[in-house]
């Protein structure tokens, strides 16, 4: 009896764990259509332009970002030579001396009014 009883159990295990490959809803259906495949191959060809577009707006995206970036490092370097400029003036300032380039920024602006002499 134990025997009969060990083979129903493993009997039942069997089903129960999934072996069946009949009258289940997972998995692929066999016997599509020629449409079901046609359909399926417009949809993946689709999918493959879509990443293909993706790829080209990401590379641009990134192209454009490197571009500002270089812009700004450019602008960057411009005002930290403009600031290493007028730390020096200051310096010859401080000395007693006028920096080449003062005076004639000075007038560009249009803040600088030579001194007059006064007649007397």
């Amino acid at each position: 009896m134990e025997v009969e009883q060990m083979c129903i159990v493993d009997n039942e295990m069997e089903g129960s764990r999934g072996d069946r490959k009949e009258g289940g809803k997972r998995g692929r259906k066999s016997g599509r259509k020629a449409s079901e495949k046609s359909d399926m191959r417009a949809k993946l060809e689709r999918s493959r332009q879509s990443a293909r577009e993706c790829r080209a707006r990401k590379k641009l995206r990134y192209q454009y970002l490197e571009e500002l970036v270089a812009d700004r490092e450019k602008a960057v370097l411009a005002l930290r030579k403009e600031l290493d400029m007028y730390r020096q003036w200051g310096q010859e300032l401080d000395a007693g001396r006028v920096p080449e380039g003062l005076q004639a920024m000075l007038e560009e602006i249009g803040d600088f009014q030579p001194e007059k002499t006064v007649k007397q």
